[in-house]
């Protein structure tokens, strides 16, 4: 029975086909839409109408993508023959997870990435804070490399899921310590979309998971506005569990503000600085916020910031034709990324990560996303490099026998 038959591989390769229209579709369809339709939102055809130039975007480039071919039946073989080139990828990957929740433990005990400095606008005074925002992106790249792993025959996906579990336990720590809920929502969303995208996580699971956020949402909540309390940060009595869950509201204002808008935003020039050079060689420059210019654009102050989430800041800076132009780049990058001579090796798949876990990532904010994508990918160069000089040449790969993640044995030929 080919991949496309399997009843378990049918939404894997459908995400494969059109991967950045569903990333799009999912936070609409789950989150946005049916709190609209339940709370009879005014606003539901402006939602419909942002989400289709989105879709008319990406699904133009990934459906005329299809015409010059489509993935192949034996991407998963394709995956392992391309990871399995490198033996010590799990080592790496180890090191890489290791590293990434000690910093960001480190950096939220100092005071990097907590509600107080997100109000407040100001850096940790500890020097400790930019040494660990140089590796801000690895857990991102961790996800990718232990997939990687997995696909390439060197972890069972029992093991693949404990790391995974881990990085998304730390991330509930780190809630707890920044009193912020939002870069937790986004992990577990991207560890999602990678997932399915990768063919590792199945759907039953994320609808698991997805039924215990909603179930567990309000004890977050209030848990969360204790802590910004206990911090000294007013919370408002008015805003329920149910309230902050409207992202429905969060995007309705957008429909009566004339696009785009001439806000302030970063340069080609912050893109080299805020990007490229690490802070612990630029200390003086100021935080970058685009939220806290938009909440001062709609009339509150710098100690605040307010987004449209992803989709709802490139509307309000780039208009219509930016909505569409710029999901369609990205499904053009994607689709590159997933399909480019063969199935992804570790390179292409931490890219691909990075990806979704920055630009494509639905509570992301842009266009600072953009610069953090240049950042995490600066970061990860030295992971790569280590890849390189470990990697089995391919004129040594001869045929040997590997037993699948699925627990089918193959040979893979002498790759030259």
């Amino acid at each position: 029975m080919t991949d496309s038959r399997r009843p378990g591989r049918l939404l894997p390769r459908i995400f494969r086909c059109y991967p950045v229209s569903l990333v799009v579709l999912a936070p609409f369809l789950l989150l946005i839409i049916p709190t609209a339709v339940l709370y009879r939102n005014p606003e539901l055809g402006f939602l419909l109408r942002l989400v289709g130039l989105a879709l008319l975007g990406s699904a133009l480039v990934e459906t005329a993508a299809l015409i010059f071919g489509r993935p192949d039946h034996q991407w998963r073989r394709g995956l392992q023959r391309a990871n399995a080139q490198y033996p010590r990828i799990y080592g790496v990957a180890r090191v890489v997870a290791v590293v990434s929740v000690l910093a960001s433990l480190l950096g939220a005990y100092v005071g990097r990435g907590t509600i107080v400095a997100q109000v407040s606008g100001d850096l940790p005074d500890s020097t400790l804070a930019p040494i660990t925002a140089l590796v801000s992106g690895w857990n991102a790249l961790a996800c990718a490399l232990l997939i990687a792993s997995h696909l390439g025959g060197h972890i069972s996906i029992r093991k693949l899921y404990g790391w995974l579990a881990l990085l998304t336990a730390v991330e509930v720590v780190l809630a707890t310590m920044t009193a912020r809920s939002a870069p937790l929502m986004g992990f577990i969303s991207f560890v999602a979309a990678a997932g399915v995208i990768c063919g590792v996580i199945r759907v039953r699971y994320l609808v698991v998971t997805a039924a215990l956020l909603f179930l567990v949402w309000p004890a977050m909540f209030e848990i969360r506005n204790a802590i910004r309390t206990d911090h000294g940060v007013a919370v408002s009595e008015q805003v329920t569990a149910g309230d902050r869950a409207r992202l429905d509201l969060q995007l309705a204002p957008l429909a009566d503000i004339s696009v785009p808008v001439d806000l302030s935003r970063p340069g080609l020039a912050d893109y080299l600085r805020y990007g490229v050079l690490p802070r612990v060689v630029d200390p003086d420059r100021p935080a970058l916020s685009t939220g806290q210019a938009i909440n001062q654009y709609l009339g509150g102050g710098p100690t605040s910031a307010y987004t449209f989430l992803s989709i709802g800041n490139i509307y309000l800076f780039e208009g219509p034709t930016g909505v569409v132009v710029f999901h369609g780049v990205w499904a053009a990058v994607v689709g590159f990324l997933l399909r480019w001579r063969g199935a992804p090796g570790p390179f292409r798949l931490s890219i691909l990560c990075l990806i979704l876990t920055n630009p494509l990532l639905w509570s992301s904010t842009y266009p600072d996303s953009m610069i953090s994508l240049v950042q995490h990918t600066v970061s990860v160069l030295p992971v790569f490099y280590v890849l390189v000089t470990t990697r089995r040449r391919p004129s040594t790969v001869d045929a040997r026998r590997f037993v699948g993640t699925r627990g089918y044995e193959f040979r893979v030929p002498a790759i030259r």
